[in-house]
């Protein structure tokens, strides 16, 4: 229901592996945190030392992950207009986004 939604609006549906740690992955440096507990709701990464909010840190991990499969495709993703775009010969950029959409 999501996919034609958003097709109708002009954005793209963007699947993540339902097996993606976007919880315990420090969206900072990488570094994964094997033993975060579903109770856990805040966590300090043991590399970096930067402090997540777990929820806030999954979305922005799933965040990237996306980014990086649009950009893997060869789209040029915009987080300003919410778009993407495909653009023949140039590098894909990435901004902070909120919702990704294509466009003509």
């Amino acid at each position: 229901m999501i996919d034609y939604k958003l097709k109708r609006r002009g954005g793209r549906l963007v699947k993540i592996d339902r097996w993606f740690p976007s919880t315990k992955t420090c969206s900072c440096c990488g570094a994964i945190h094997e033993g975060l507990t579903l109770s856990e709701r805040t966590w300090l990464c043991a590399a970096c030392g930067s402090l997540h909010d777990r929820d806030e840190n999954a979305a922005d991990n799933i965040r990237r992950q996306g980014i990086l499969k649009l950009k893997a495709e060869g789209l040029s993703v915009s987080a300003h207009g919410g778009g993407v775009s495909r653009v023949p010969g140039a590098p894909a950029t990435a901004h902070e986004v909120g919702s990704l959409r294509l466009q003509a």
